[in-house]
């Protein structure tokens, strides 16, 4: 069997028909897979690496909605291929990735021939509400300090190591703030003992 999602453990017919009938593709970090009003002709599920999916705003400014990782989906592409529209976000390779890329009408076919599958599309969404009520909850009550450290201790959980290669240009960005204000309070948090700062590079302590 294939070394993808242990939701289809039980299901080794369903893994096989996936790898069958999708695209398997690697990724460097930065690449951009899915852009913002694009036409959704498949949907990623990675099976390696991680994705982030970004909201951008009139203004240019974006924002982290949440992380795919390896075994999981965009339940955004999901919803907009199913109803034949156009992305409403961005996904960029925070890490490393390997991606099948199902296509549209294989994903329809797979719910009326497994139950699994429409199992796992639910669990998905659940998954994804939760974060981004999290997400708004932290963008209304948080401070952008607090906002700050809860990415950067996200970033560490994803990636599995203490130590960031990150600017801070993209860390106001994921935020939805300006750099000045990131670097100030990185510089902050560098004098509470809490990150060490070097070059593109933040470690947490």
């Amino acid at each position: 069997m294939e070394p993808l999602l242990a939701e289809f453990k039980s299901s080794p017919d369903l893994v096989s028909k996936l790898y069958h009938s999708s695209i398997r593709k690697n990724y460097p970090v930065g690449s951009v897979i899915l852009n913002e009003n694009a036409s959704i002709r498949s949907i990623p599920i990675v099976t390696k690496g991680t994705l982030k999916v970004i909201r951008t705003e009139e203004d240019g400014r974006e924002i982290l909605l949440y992380y795919i990782r390896s075994g999981e989906s965009c339940v955004m592409s999901f919803l907009g291929g199913m109803h034949n529209e156009t992305s409403k976000v961005k996904a960029e390779v925070e890490e490393e990735a390997e991606i099948l890329f199902l296509p549209i009408d294989k994903v329809n076919l797979f719910i009326k021939e497994h139950p699994e599958w429409l199992d796992y599309i639910f669990r998905l969404y659940h998954k994804r509400f939760e974060e981004l009520l999290e997400m708004v909850n932290a963008v209304t009550f948080k401070k952008v300090d607090e906002r700050l450290l809860g990415l950067l201790q996200k970033k560490q959980e994803v990636m599995g190591s203490n130590t960031l290669n990150i600017t801070h240009e993209q860390l106001a960005n994921e935020l939805g703030t300006a750099r000045v204000v990131v670097s100030r309070l990185l510089k902050q948090l560098e004098e509470l003992g809490r990150v060490r700062l070097g070059r593109n590079k933040i470690t947490l302590v």
